[in-house]
């Protein structure tokens, strides 16, 4: 554990921000969270979020990026656009710029209240092709977001390089693994806990858990 370090989590109520928040409270002396409404049909996510830092006794700010919505439409703001991915392309499910502005206003939020420290779940092993998922994106952006707030911030990614079925296994090494599993939202269609097993959220989800338990000797 970092003694008397402070971190900011980017939190969704996921089951990839919340394994990562559990290993930020099992690294840092504290820890917030910061949640992010960029007006997505499923409000559930942000009331799951607010329901997951209650229980654990963090702090939890939510931010307006509501912006996001008018310069970047996607399947996850209107209801008029399919879950698709077309072959070439990115999933429809990609909201431009959303990782860079959500880390870049958590940046923000941890100066404010004295954290070096920014984790989030994002992930190149197993994605959708999200360019902002990448370790390299990551990587300049704390480079640039240290230059540009003169600030030694560190962006943390615990799941950089692990694949479903191995977030699955440090959910279980940390402890968490029904809560992770009973409590977060991961379903594009808004069922938390398992979901509805059918859009590619829950099947990259459920795939996971599969490898995982197979590996244990356990089904699902």
């Amino acid at each position: 554990m970092l003694k008397k370090e402070k971190a900011v989590v980017v939190f969704s109520g996921g089951q990839d921000s919340t394994t990562s928040l559990f290993w930020a409270l099992n690294h840092f002396d504290e820890v917030e969270t910061v949640t992010f409404n960029y007006n997505q049909k499923h409000k559930l996510e942000i009331e799951c979020a607010a329901s997951i830092a209650r229980e654990l006794n963090v702090q939890h700010t939510v931010l307006d990026m509501s912006l996001l919505n008018q310069l970047a439409p996607n399947a996850l703001t209107r209801d008029d656009i399919a879950i698709e991915q077309k072959e070439g392309g990115l999933p429809s499910t990609f909201v431009d710029g959303r990782n860079h502005l959500f880390l870049s206003f958590a940046a923000v939020l941890a100066k404010q209240v004295g954290a070096r420290h920014i984790i989030t779940g994002v992930c190149e092993t197993d994605f959708s092709g999200y360019p902002d998922c990448r370790d390299v994106f990551v990587k300049s952006l704390n480079v640039t977001l240290n230059l540009a707030m003169d600030y030694q911030f560190v962006i943390h990614t615990p799941l950089m390089w692990i694949n479903k079925a191995e977030t699955w296994g440090l959910a279980d090494d940390l402890g968490v693994l029904d809560f992770v599993r009973e409590k977060t939202l991961t379903c594009y269609n808004g069922i938390i806990s398992d979901g509805c097993g059918e859009c590619p959220a829950c099947e990259l989800r459920q795939k996971g858990l599969r490898d995982y338990l197979e590996t244990k000797g356990e089904e699902c």
